[in-house]
């Protein structure tokens, strides 16, 4: 692209290229698990791409983020609460699921993933989808 800064390459590219590049030829890769089959990659798109190896190194390590994490508590509250037949527990189930949400809203906030604008537009979907249409 015109104006674009040539990309430093880092002094080690080359090195670790050939190295790749020596254990392949001599066979190294041959008998990895899934040899030959597609890579099932996981959707980074919203992960920065500086970032992209940190997430995928904590994600395989079993760490998630905390907002990946609130996000699966608050609806892990809201199939339960959607669940429950006993009004005191669901009224205590329903306070549950709303401090989640709040805290995955907060944090989704404080990532730069889910301002004012993007709430009120998830909810809006949500009503939608509930309403079947």
């Amino acid at each position: 692209m015109p104006g674009m800064l040539p990309r430093r390459v880092d002094p080690f590219f080359h090195l670790v290229e050939r190295r790749i590049a020596e254990a392949e030829s001599a066979g190294a890769f041959d008998r990895l698990p899934g040899r030959g089959r597609p890579l099932d990659l996981p959707d980074l798109s919203g992960v920065p791409a500086e970032l992209r190896a940190s997430y995928i190194l904590l994600q395989t390590a079993g760490f998630v983020p905390p907002e990946l994490e609130a996000r699966k508590e608050w609806l892990r509250l809201e199939d339960l609460l959607a669940l429950c037949r006993d009004t005191h527990e669901a009224a205590a189930l329903r306070r549950q699921a709303q401090r989640a949400r709040l805290r995955y809203r907060l944090l989704m906030e404080q990532r730069g993933g889910g301002g004012a604008s993007w709430a009120e537009y998830h909810e809006r979907i949500l009503q939608r989808l509930e309403r079947g249409g």
